[in-house]
């Protein structure tokens, strides 16, 4: 049942945020704000990070008297028109924002379309509506100021998206593209009292209230109120109790009232109309010729460009039909109409106009509603699910003794029908349904279901704020062809001349109403159902992912998305992105392309090098058990492991290559591979998917290289005099030197197989080229090549290598060749 307040409540909330404001004034802010305004928050987000198809989530409260809400972002993106054009628009980084809930851009095509900045929203004679979606693509450096004359007050939502589509949802095996950090400001300021408003709060406005006194039983003075029954009580009629007002041609007066609760129908008039002084004073100007524009609209001070509603309250009441709740401003102005030569135009008016401004608000008894109060109204009352696989999951019932608690999830329509038409012409009637959505679980999901035994025939109007007419609504389902096919926040599933199944995705906190339009008489016969729940993620994900939850950056507001399987996509995992064939041959290329880890094993085996032959296989292994989990086919253990086990090995793998290139012997190579395997282990597990592992694992690699041939050169030529005469002995000196450097390419040009070199080079440069072009569709193939060259290259490179022997009492191998580092210098006795 709607309730007027005696005092705005706004006035206290905004009182409270002005003196809270004033504790932090001096170290909150140096900036300079108007007298009568303050600033009601500030909100700073450091430097956040979007990977790829990451996105983020970012909440503002904007109380009753704000007047502007400041908004500076700082990104490292950079994107000009030539760029836009290139790019996929699906990988365009965007900044959507929309009012009592999440954005979704993924659902409609809206953000494709938008290819302007944010920077480029006008700042005068547009209004957001708070419903509505609105995308830009994001600049490097953001600062926009949105007044209230633009947007409502309420809770509005900014999200950043660095790409966008069903693909956002998909879990991908990998994510190539660039990344991009934003860091920023977020402020509000607000007027000091709700009698100072506007956006610079220079805009005196009055606030309609009525005492006790001023309330009487029925309507006496509006003709509106011939239509309803004597027999309603509640309305709530008044006039001002202060002294009637007087301003002049093109002067506005602002008037705010607050409904609370759903109305069914709020209504203005100006009784009294006149001029301050005498006729004689005046001349021959008549009253009758003045125009009094009432301009009405909910939540902002409205304009005579910008409103809701707007009429002559002088000749009759401006009347609007259920009202949604919250603040209410109207504007009045005067204008002096005069027909001259058989056409109206505006004339100054040369006194005053006073008039005494009178209201009313209908509003019915518990359980009624409707333009008489005879449809029957039911507040649902919230049950918590037992077992919820989500936050703020529950459904809901009518409060009504005629439905318990043990039904179940769902509740019989017809003992609940209103049977009362409104006129004799009429054959339906309306039942009414009210929720209410808790603050913090905007991210949820509407659910209503309908299922008969016959042809359904309803037709189902929601709106948020107030209740739904056949001319206000924010969605609506008639039949499978008849519904809010173009909001992209209403989504459809099972429908057919039975049953009804849909979705309004991430519904605003606050009062939801619901009206069941239907036939008078229903059929004894027919049996239907109705189901209203709140759910985290729609349809469960469509069995094809899972529901994740997490709170967006404020921290003000948890919400749910589904992740999707390797194969789908979507908001809710509706969308197949890969087809079960394609998934199969993905599948196959990416396990059987790890067999190439034979070719450096099985090498490996033959030298007798058994470390590096447990290292290859047990990498070709570990690769092939990833990727099987990673396409969904077969996991062995959980996840997280795997990956660490197949990248861990992979840098050992890589590193081991480098080092089995030097002749060192294995005590010394057991030192190298206890330092690599710390050094990689920490990778793996920190940051196993950066892209700069790939040149560190390679540095570390060269490193124990280098280190190995230091090693072995120290291990062949220990003792060398470098005495005070050869010191001297320039050309002796430079001598040595030629030998040594004659020494180093002789040992180079033998110890290589320099055709197995080039191929390996060869191979590792295919992996480089296959690495580059991997991408979110493509990465099956080109990460199974990938995987050939990579384990190619480390074949050939082991091929690569000749054994150096140096033991006396044995000859050179066959192949081997024996070269000491003694060779190139003569021993001094």
């Amino acid at each position: 049942m709607a309730k007027i307040p005696i005092l705005n409540s706004g006035v206290g909330l905004c009182f409270l945020l002005f003196f809270s404001s004033l504790l932090v004034h001096c170290s909150s802010s140096d900036e300079e704000i108007g007298f009568n305004a303050f600033k009601v928050s500030s909100f700073h987000y450091s430097e956040i990070k979007l990977d790829p198809y990451d996105w983020r989530y970012i909440r503002v409260d904007l109380p009753p008297c704000f007047s502007s809400m400041s908004v500076t972002l700082k990104t490292d993106v950079d994107i000009d028109k030539r760029t836009i054009k290139r790019l996929p628009r699906n990988t365009l980084p965007l900044i959507c924002f929309r009012g009592r809930s999440l954005p979704l851009p993924d659902i409609s095509d809206s953000s494709f379309t938008a290819l302007d900045t944010f920077s480029n929203i006008s700042t005068g004679g547009m209004r957001i509506h708070p419903s509505e979606e609105q995308c830009h693509l994001l600049e490097k450096n953001i600062t926009v100021t949105l007044t209230n004359e633009q947007i409502s007050p309420g809770v509005w939502y900014f999200g950043l998206f660095n790409g966008n589509g069903p693909v956002r949802t998909q879990s991908k095996m990998i994510s190539r593209g660039s990344s991009f950090s934003f860091s920023g400001n977020i402020s509000v300021e607000g007027c000091t009292t709700l009698t100072m408003l506007g956006p610079y709060c220079n805009q005196t406005v009055d606030l309609l209230s009525c005492a006790r006194s001023d309330v009487y039983g029925g309507p006496k003075n509006l003709s509106v109120s011939d239509i309803y029954n004597k027999t309603v009580k509640n309305v709530i009629d008044c006039r001002n109790s202060y002294e009637d007002k007087c301003h002049g041609n093109g002067e506005r007066k602002i008037y705010s009232l607050e409904i609370l609760g759903t109305a069914v129908q709020l209504t203005i008039m100006a009784t009294g109309v006149r001029f301050n002084q005498t006729p004689s004073a005046i001349g021959t100007q008549d009253y009758s010729e003045i125009i009094l524009m009432c301009y009405a609209r909910h939540g902002s001070i409205p304009l005579t460009t910008l409103h809701d509603y707007s009429g002559d309250i002088s000749k009759k009441p401006l009347v609007i039909d259920f009202p949604k709740e919250g603040n209410w401003y109207f504007t009045i102005q005067p204008i002096n109409q005069s027909d001259v030569h058989g056409r109206m135009v505006e004339q100054n008016i040369n006194s005053n106009v006073c008039y005494s401004l009178e209201w009313q608000a209908i509003e019915c008894p518990v359980g009624k509603s409707g333009p008489n109060c005879t449809w029957q109204s039911y507040m649902l009352q919230t049950v918590l699910r037992k077992n919820p696989s989500g936050p703020f999951e529950s459904y809901y019932l009518p409060m009504d003794e005629k439905i318990s608690l043990q039904s179940g999830f769902d509740f019989p329509l017809e003992p609940l029908l209103s049977n009362i038409s409104i006129g004799d012409k009429l054959d339906f009637a309306w039942t009414y349904f009210i929720l209410d959505i808790p603050r913090g679980a905007a991210g949820g999901n509407i659910h209503i279901q309908l299922d008969s035994d016959a042809k359904l025939d309803y037709e189902i109007y929601a709106r948020f704020g107030g209740l739904p007419s056949l001319d206000t609504w924010d969605y609506y389902y008639s039949n499978k062809t008849s519904y809010s096919n173009g909001s992209m926040f209403f989504k459809l599933y099972d429908s057919s001349d039975e049953e009804s199944n849909f979705y309004i995705l991430y519904a605003g906190e606050g009062t939801w109403s619901f009206g069941l339009k239907h036939p008078v008489h229903i059929s004894s016969s027919s049996q239907t159902t109705m189901s209203i729940s709140v759910e985290s993620c729609p349809q469960g994900c469509s069995s094809q992912g899972k529901c994740r939850s997490v709170v967006e950056a404020s921290g003000l507001t948890l919400y749910s998305y589904c992740s999707c399987d390797r194969r789908h996509g979507g908001f809710d995992c509706s969308v197949e992105i890969v087809t079960h064939k394609g998934h199969i041959w993905q599948s196959i290329a990416l396990i059987a392309s790890n067999a190439a880890a034979i070719l450096p094993a099985l090498w490996a085996l033959r030298q007798k090098a058994f470390a590096e032959w447990v290292l290859f296989t047990s990498s070709g292994i570990s690769s092939g058990l990833y990727h099987a989990c990673d396409v969904g086919t077969w996991c062995i253990l959980s996840f997280h492991v795997l990956q660490f086990m197949d990248f861990w090995l992979s840098f050992m793998a890589v590193v081991s290559t480098f080092v089995y290139l030097a002749a060192i012997d294995e005590v010394s190579k057991r030192t190298i591979h206890t330092c690599v395997t710390i050094l990689t282990a920490l990778m793996a597990e920190t940051g196993a998917t950066r892209s700069a592992n790939i040149i560190i694992v390679i540095s570390i690699g060269a490193l124990g290289l280098v280190t190995g041939w230091l090693i072995e050169f120290s291990t062949q030529y220990r003792s060398i005099s470098w005495s005070a005469e050869l010191c001297l002995n320039i050309p002796e000196r430079w001598q040595n030197i030629r030998g040594w450097m004659s020494y180093f390419f002789g040992t180079l040009r033998k110890r290589f197989r320099w055709a197995f070199v080039l191929m390996g080079f060869v191979a590792l440069s295919m992996a480089a080229i296959s690495w580059k072009l991997e991408n979110s569709e493509s990465y099956w193939i080109w990460h199974s090549v990938w995987h050939v060259t990579i384990y190619t290259s480390s074949f050939f490179f082991l091929c690569s290598k000749v054994t150096i022997i140096n033991d006396e009492s044995h000859g050179p191998v066959d192949g081997e060749y024996e070269l000491t580092w003694q060779d190139s210098f003569p021993r001094r006795e």
